[in-house]
């Protein structure tokens, strides 16, 4: 049971950038859903999150250097949430976003390519279930992610002492 509440904080700090970052993917690649740029931004943070976690998993016998990571690793979340939100309120039309468009494509492209490309604004949500973008769904379950953590580390810490 030790072992199980020890790993809890960076498990967590792995499992919800990698479900989240993979969400991305499966809606970009799968439903033909493309990013903007701040919805680039938001991913960011989370693969920072998985090397982070990853890291405190692998660094498991050493308490200190686990946990550092582990609370690396939801600051890293959180950040993503924090993006999450200005994208939402951008989106919502709560304040000035970014004044240029985005691609999917990288690398050297033809003109052709140049003018099939989907231009992508970051104030226009593509998809939205109860009112919500992506985006917005990013910071509820990024911040609440990483309060997760943040108290499983703080339970373990105070458990311990």
């Amino acid at each position: 049971m030790m072992l199980k509440s020890r790993l809890a904080a960076p498990l967590v700090a792995l499992a919800a950038p990698l479900l989240l970052y993979g969400g991305a993917l499966v809606s970009q690649f799968g439903f033909g859903l493309h990013p903007c740029e701040m919805c680039y931004w938001q991913r960011w943070p989370h693969q920072a999150a998985i090397v982070l976690a990853l890291l405190a998993l692998l660094l498991n016998r050493n308490d200190t250097a686990m946990r550092a990571l582990t609370w690396l690793a939801a600051v890293g979340i959180a950040i993503s949430g924090a993006i999450g939100i200005f994208h939402a309120g951008v989106e919502y039309g709560l304040w000035e976003g970014l004044t240029t468009c985005s691609t999917s494509h990288s690398g050297p492209i033809s003109l052709d390519e140049i003018m099939a490309a989907p231009i992508i604004r970051c104030d226009v949500a593509q998809w939205r279930l109860f009112g919500i973008s992506l985006a917005g769904f990013n910071a509820i379950f990024s911040l609440a992610a990483a309060a997760l953590v943040l108290t499983l580390l703080r339970r373990r810490s105070t458990s311990s002492a």
